[in-house]
């Protein structure tokens, strides 16, 4: 088993859209690497720092990113594997692109409870909140205004509803 931490600077940029792992900005890899009978297991964490913007004032963002893998990298046999060793040698890079990749997310914000920009004005209403108009409720939903949900009795109260039955 080999144990090893070390940055890699990214070659190509990872990811597209709003938020992306911008090229040369670094990879930190924690990997470990164990022989088993099929080949070689590798284990992997990585870390990144995604840099865009929010998706919904669109102002600049950083988001760190943070994947782990398992994969086992198999030794030439007659069977199929995705990933094979390769003279003695396995490539991260595809499972690194791709764990990245997949862990960025599709409608990045800046905080969750954002509330973008006015569609008048184009102003951030964050920092304008005087913009921002109160929700109106529709009046067709008024008579359950004063609804108040009962509390969940769980399984006591089937077991009670049992022990009526019986």
């Amino acid at each position: 088993m080999r144990e090893q931490q070390f940055d890699v600077p990214v070659p190509e940029q990872l990811g597209e859209g709003l938020v992306s792992i911008r090229q040369g900005s670094d990879l930190a890899i924690d990997v470990r690497l164990e022989s088993v009978h099929e080949g070689i297991l590798a284990t992997a964490e990585v870390d990144a720092t995604a840099e865009g913007e929010c998706g919904r004032c669109l102002i600049d963002i950083a988001l760190p990113v943070r994947v782990e893998f398992q994969e086992l990298f198999a030794y030439h046999s007659g069977e199929a594997f995705e990933y094979e060793v390769q003279d003695d040698h396995v490539d991260l890079e595809p499972l690194i692109r791709d764990a990245a990749v997949l862990a960025l997310p599709f409608q990045p914000v800046c905080r969750p409870d954002c509330p973008g920009l006015d569609p008048e004005t184009g102003q951030r209403l964050a920092d304008h909140p005087e913009l921002v108009t109160p929700v109106e409720n529709d009046p067709r939903w008024a008579a359950l205004a004063g609804f108040t949900a009962s509390e969940d009795e769980g399984a006591d109260a089937a077991s009670d509803a049992d022990q009526q039955r019986d």
